[in-house]
């Protein structure tokens, strides 16, 4: 095991960007809650989440001002936790999944209620928005934070290798999800995401398309 400082760049987070990650809390009996959730590194030591109102782990951040954020690849951990919960025998007595590769400990600074314009849901006071401080990270194998634009960027060119040899509805369709799937890279992605979506553009651009 490796203790390191808290400087989350030596996990692979860029400042504006957005990672998906788990975050476990401990809930008002003591048992321990985990949730997939995205979070944005704010540069230095901080971290900002957006979380909508009802969720366990808001209630339980809001009530504890701590929580701990998990790194991992593994597609299971993020399906059981965002479908139910984890069961108790993954968690760590310190709070955190066992088997991650790092995971961080962060203190609330900041609780803002915000919601953006882009929400399914509308009300004022839907979503709360968290900047919190890391205390601690740990290390224990060389990873870096999931940011799921390379995802996007895979899944494209996908489509793109594809893109002669199918009827022109189909070409529609690849055109529409180039669409989608470059506003998230530009929301969430990193700069090489960014740029590896630009030069598609500009390829599908040859072809005619307005992408």
């Amino acid at each position: 095991m490796i203790k390191m400082n808290e400087d989350l760049t030596l996990i692979g987070m860029e400042k504006g960007r957005q990672y998906e990650t788990i975050i476990s809390t401990k809930n008002e009996d003591g048992s321990k809650n985990a949730a997939p959730i995205g979070v944005i590194y704010a540069g230095n030591d901080k971290i900002i989440i957006r979380i909508f109102k009802g969720s366990h782990t808001l209630d339980n951040i809001i009530r504890e001002k701590e929580f701990i954020v998990n790194i991992t690849h593994d597609p299971e951990l993020y399906t059981i936790s965002t479908l139910g919960n984890l069961p108790q025998d993954y968690f760590e007595d310190d709070g955190s999944i066992k088997c991650m590769k790092a995971f961080f400990k962060c203190e609330v600074i900041r609780l803002t209620e915000a919601v953006k314009q882009s929400d399914p849901i509308k009300k004022k006071d839907e979503a709360i928005v968290i900047k919190a401080k890391v205390t601690d990270m740990t290390v224990k194998e060389d990873v870096h934070a999931l940011n799921r634009g390379f995802g996007y960027v895979i899944e494209t060119l996908a489509n793109y290798t594809r893109f002669d040899i199918v009827g022109d509805d189909q070409k529609e369709e690849y055109i529409k999800k180039f669409k989608e799937a470059n506003r998230v890279v530009l929301k969430v992605g990193t700069k090489e995401d960014i740029k590896s979506m630009q030069i598609i553009k500009k390829e599908l651009m040859k072809k005619g398309y307005e992408p």
